[in-house]
């Protein structure tokens, strides 16, 4: 069975896009191709057909490999609590709430599970492209490592080593990764790949034949820095502050800010600006405002009303469209309240008392793909529900949405709410623009009142598979691939 694995010498150097890249050619070269990554930190998740949950990297890797996204390409996936805990998933599932030092004990717990799923996963696929995490060379970890050189080992997996040129050092990062492998870990390494460079590759050469002479590898290719409408990886996400179009939407950039690819669908119209506000100073004068989901509400409540943004909300709130969705959902109502202490030792909290719901937060996760209907707008929306909290409706709130399918079963219940006047709203539906009723609906609003033209939009699932095939042509006439498939079929 071939695999290949794309390690970094750092975060956010670009292996997520890169292993996206790998399985769009893999696929375009006829082969069976699935993307893998042993353990995900991120605050961006997605839940399966099948109700599990993953990180949303391999999300998009499966979408390049022509597959529906499983939660076997991403077995554990970590979601920071605070900044020693996280939530740990593992085969989508909830496993644990562990402190850093906890998860890293556990570690040894998940090794036979993930070599015996990984044997499995080579008999139903031509080539298995697998995603390292942060760096090998953080040595600190080496003896518990599941996700970069401890995983290639676990594996036999050969590797390829990508720098980011475009924060500079990129030939000090890749040599000095080398120097803290042990001599069996460098083995693996077949070739190193230089990401995000900007200029003249004539003038990078002479650097590329010195690196090969240090390090004794070759440099499989350079690729340039590139935009697409893509999601990034958590660490490569550029929070925009500045409003770049005619329609300005603004979202609230939470200290516990989760599943942000929310608002993606949403940039790809083209009069549309995305910009994140994270001090009073920044609000401005949106034309809509969206408070975004929360791995920790409560905080990120706290949070608002300590800083001053809370008070901005409410009172741009009163003539002015407001979104909240999932944690941003339950901010916007009356009370907050955490028996279990499911986020904090907390126990009750107002909320910003602009819907009329309660929210209590329950113990167990609710995870679920969804397809619902507005009934305010009459329009149909779908996405996926990642929450802990239940809402309950008082007299002036009205459900937004009521789902009308629940992981491929017929259903008929309410979802979010929206206030009386029509203008604030909340739901907790993740991916509610990605469908192109609602984010028409919601857009076309707004360039009424600004007397834009109407638009009709785009789908964003055909963006998103045209854009990939962009990636797939850019990273080929980048790489040596001839060179990628002699590595992979070494033995």
């Amino acid at each position: 069975m071939a695999k290949i694995m794309i390690q970094g010498t750092a975060s956010s150097v670009g292996k997520s896009i890169l292993v996206a890249a790998l399985c769009r050619i893999f696929k375009q070269d006829g082969y069976k191709v699935c993307p893998y990554k042993s353990q995900n930190m991120s605050l961006n998740s997605y839940i399966t057909l099948d109700g599990k949950e993953m990180g949303r990297a391999q999300v998009l890797q499966a979408y390049a490999a022509g597959l529906q996204p499983e939660a076997y390409m991403n077995p554990i996936l970590l979601k920071p609590t605070g900044d020693k805990k996280c939530q740990v998933i593992v085969k989508g599932k909830v496993y644990s709430n562990s402190s850093a030092m906890e998860y890293h004990n556990l570690k040894i717990e998940f090794k036979d599970m993930l070599k015996k799923d990984f044997e499995e996963l080579e008999k139903k696929f031509d080539i298995i492209v697998i995603e390292g995490a942060g760096s090998p060379a953080e040595i600190n970890l080496r003896d518990r490592d599941i996700v970069n050189m401890g995983l290639a080992e676990l594996v036999d997996a050969h590797v390829l080593l990508v720098g980011d040129i475009d924060k500079g050092g990129v030939f000090a990062s890749l040599a000095g990764t080398m120097l803290l492998l042990q001599e069996e870990e460098k083995k693996r390494v077949k070739g190193t790949i230089i990401n995000k460079f900007r200029g003249d590759v004539e003038i990078l050469k002479p650097g590329l034949t010195m690196i090969e002479d240090i390090i004794k590898i070759p440099t499989i290719g350079v690729v340039p820095y590139f935009r697409l409408n893509l999601e990034d990886e958590d660490g490569a996400v550029e929070f925009n502050k500045k409003v770049t179009a005619p329609i300005d939407i603004a979202v609230i950039k939470l200290p516990h800010i989760s599943n942000f690819t929310d608002l993606d669908a949403l940039s790809i119209e083209e009069d549309v600006s995305i910009r994140f506000i994270e001090k009073p100073e920044e609000f401005g004068n949106p034309d809509l405002l969206i408070i975004p989901g929360s791995k920790n509400t409560i905080e990120d409540l706290m949070a608002l009303r300590n800083n001053g943004l809370e008070g901005l909300i409410k009172e741009y709130s009163k003539d002015n469209m407001l979104i909240g969705i999932c944690g941003g959902y339950q901010m916007l109502g009356k009370i907050l309240q955490d028996t279990y202490g499911v986020e904090t030792d907390l126990k009750e909290i107002e909320g910003m008392n602009l819907l009329d719901v309660e929210t209590v937060f329950e113990e167990e996760k609710v995870t679920t793909r969804v397809e619902a209907e507005c009934k305010l707008f009459n329009k149909k929306a779908y996405g996926y529900e990642i929450h802990m909290g239940i809402c309950t409706y008082g007299e002036n709130a009205e459900p937004l949405f009521i789902i009308k399918d629940k992981n491929g079963e017929a259903v008929n219940y309410a979802d979010g709410a929206v206030n009386k006047k029509g203008n604030v709203m909340g739901t907790y539906i993740h991916g509610v623009f990605d469908g192109i009723e609602f984010r028409e609906y919601i857009v076309n609003l707004l360039r009424e009142k600004k007397e834009l033209p109407l638009k009709k939009s785009r789908t964003y699932e055909s963006l998103r598979e045209s854009e990939l095939d962009k990636l797939a042509d850019l990273v080929r006439n980048s790489l040596d691939m001839d060179k990628i498939y002699e590595i992979i079929n070494q033995k």
